[in-house]
């Protein structure tokens, strides 16, 4: 095998000045390149333009579209007999129909049956008439008290 010192040296060695300088110069001569082809040429803002006016017109029609529809009247279906009417009038339709009927009455009120601590305290109207007719509350649901509830002791260890 040949002497591997000479390949050691030459794997090791610096490459002169004059060869970094050249491939600075080549890579500034590469970006002036670049620069000149690119540089002068349009950006582009009239595509970006066009599509701004697009977008525009389309909405335009879109809310004059939906304009006509809520305004005028006109056949949803006609097979079926579906109409659409201004929504102007269909509220007033709409009032004038609420306006007739009679409201209906309200259902019952729960309410909740007095906590424990409270059985000595003289009751009021309104606890006695929520201690006689306690609300049902629907199954697998807790009845929730508006007063504060009282909590059991714990026991405690002594020494």
């Amino acid at each position: 095998m040949a002497n591997p010192e000479p390949l050691r040296q030459i794997a090791h060695s610096r490459a002169p000045l004059s060869t970094w300088l050249g491939i600075v110069l080549l890579f500034a001569l590469f970006g002036v390149m670049v620069l000149a082809i690119i540089g002068p040429s349009p950006r582009g803002t009239d595509f970006e333009e066009t599509r701004a006016k697009k977008r525009i017109e389309n909405l335009k029609t879109l809310r004059d579209e939906a304009d006509k529809a809520l305004t005028t009247y006109g056949w949803v279906d006609k097979n079926k007999g579906v109409a659409r009417i201004p929504i102007e009038r269909a509220m007033e339709l709409t009032v004038a129909d609420l306006a007739k009927q009679k409201p209906a009455p309200a259902g019952p009120i729960a309410t909740q049956a007095p906590a424990e601590g409270t059985a000595g305290k003289p009751e009021t109207q309104g606890t006695a008439a929520a201690a006689a007719s306690p609300a049902p509350t629907p199954p697998g649901t807790a009845a929730q008290s508006s007063s504060p509830s009282v909590a059991s002791p714990s026991p405690t260890k002594s020494p």
